[in-house]
């Protein structure tokens, strides 16, 4: 190649070059922000859509969009123009989420010059120092003049702050665009630190035969920035984050139940084979915030009050004897999600935080548990504690082994004996509830039995008030 031709060239490259690297940064802040929707799924992950007013050159141009999540999925990031679709074309986008900070400034400058100011405590003058940074694994190592010094001997003066530092999360765009003045854009995004869970208060009435119920959801914001004036709609259900429904989610390209209302302010709608639920106006949901928003509230829900002595399968194959003296009663409550019960809406998981009002008309805290997602029309149970005043004794009074039908299966008929024992002031009615193995049938009871699956037995005792009943009966069980 001649001379002349590579002066040619180079005088090209620096023509072309030279005006790309001219463009200014364009910055866009919260300022610019005409509306923001947050969708929040149950396993810390966001759906953000960021609205905003923005003013591009025609041509290449540089966009930095400020105050993005800190947690943003860059992968996941769409920006578009909702005023004039079409009009840029994205060509790169960088996700500058290294804030600044003093020691990530340092970081930045390992194998530059930085100057050290010191202060002479005795006549006050400064003096500047220039100093290259070694190291700041575990600690400082600084090279001034002919000799290294391990800690900052003084202020630290900077040249300037490196461009892939930023204050805040920052999406950076490269993009050519065609119309030139303001456009409407709106950037989504997939991101972490923002969850929510549903909470219930209820409160139990004095015959314990109906609750009300206040549901409510906790949402939780560490995602590094703030949705001010936000349009809020939660997702539940288990949303797989590796298949296609994400993208469905993402397009909202799902057909839809009518929204219904849900509670003051708040609508629920089916969404793919989840439900959504939103929040009928706008709320900020600040950074490194929790905040409460009412979901449903229900009123004089029916509810059947159950004590429950809980047994086991083991000592139907063995001979054991004793099984448990002062055994406690399970106590649980259980409604219908119905219409008809005064609720009928699909519950979010999370937990019920059930009280009851004690003599004086103070709401004592009686128990909790923890609920799956419950569908409409679909029971619920709560386990709250333990009956203090119902106890039972168990035991084994009979083992043997019976004949069996054939070499490979086993026989063996056992007898037990359930003292019940209660200490109320009024009778009460618990379930003893057994799980008895293999192939089985109740020889001898002195209460009659349901079988109310393949592999339980159930009674319904009856226990006078200051009292106790006997439970007995002989169980043959094949394997």
């Amino acid at each position: 190649m001649s001379y002349k031709i590579r002066i040619l060239l180079a005088t090209a490259f620096v023509t072309v070059a030279l005006p790309s690297l001219a463009v200014e940064e364009r910055r866009s802040t919260l300022q610019d922000q005409q509306s923001v929707a947050v969708t929040i799924y149950n396993e810390d992950l966001a759906l953000i859509k960021d609205t905003r007013k923005i003013s591009l050159e025609r041509g290449i141009n540089y966009l930095a969009l400020r105050e993005v999540s800190g947690k943003m999925r860059p992968e996941t990031a769409l920006l578009r123009s909702i005023s004039h679709p079409g009009s840029f074309a994205l060509l790169e986008q960088n996700f500058d989420f290294d804030l600044l900070t003093p020691a990530k400034l340092l970081e930045k400058y390992v194998g530059r010059s930085v100057r050290i100011a010191r202060m002479n405590p005795v006549s006050g003058v400064e003096t500047m120092e220039t100093a290259e940074v070694l190291s700041t694994n575990s600690g400082v190592v600084l090279k001034i003049g002919d000799r290294i010094e391990t800690s900052v001997p003084g202020r630290i003066v900077y040249e300037n702050v490196p461009p892939n530092l930023r204050d805040r999360p920052t999406l950076v765009t490269q993009l050519d665009n065609t119309q030139a003045g303001e456009q409407i854009t709106e950037l989504s995004y997939l991101t972490g630190g923002l969850s929510w869970q549903a909470d219930y208060v209820a409160e139990l009435n004095a015959t314990d035969n109906a609750l009300d119920i206040n549901g409510w959801v906790t949402l939780t914001n560490r995602s590094g920035t703030s949705y001010p004036n936000a349009r809020l709609q939660l997702v539940a259900g288990e949303v797989n984050r590796v298949r296609e429904e994400m993208a469905y989610a993402m397009k909202r390209a799902v057909a839809m139940d009518a929204a219904k209302p849900a509670a003051a302010g708040m609508m629920q709608e089916s969404l793919f084979e989840y439900h959504l639920y939103t929040l009928t106006r706008p709320t900020t949901v600040a950074d490194n915030q929790t905040k409460q928003v009412a979901l449903l509230s229900a009123l004089g829900i029916p509810v059947i009050k159950e004590l429950v002595f809980q047994g086991n399968d083991y000592y139907y194959r063995s001979s054991v004897g004793d099984l448990g003296q002062k055994l406690k009663a399970g106590v649980y409550v259980e409604f219908e999600n119905r219409e008809t019960s005064h609720l009928g809406m699909p519950m979010p998981k999370g937990v019920v935080r059930v009280y009851k009002k004690d003599s004086n008309g103070n709401a004592q805290f009686i128990g909790e548990d923890r609920i799956d997602h419950t569908a409409k029309n679909e029971k619920v149970r709560l386990r709250l504690g333990q009956a203090f005043d119902v106890n039972a004794d168990k035991k084994q009074t009979d083992f043997r082994r019976r004949e069996a039908t054939s070499p490979s299966t086993y026989a063996y008929e056992s007898a037990y004996e359930i003292s019940l024992r209660n200490a109320k002031t009024e009778p009460v009615t618990v379930t003893v509830r057994e799980p008895v193995p293999g192939e089985w049938k109740i020889l001898e009871e002195s209460h009659p039995h349901n079988k109310v699956a393949s592999g339980t037995a159930e009674w319904r005792v009856a226990i006078p008030a200051g009292g106790s009943t006997t439970l007995r009966y002989r169980v043959l069980v094949r394997y």
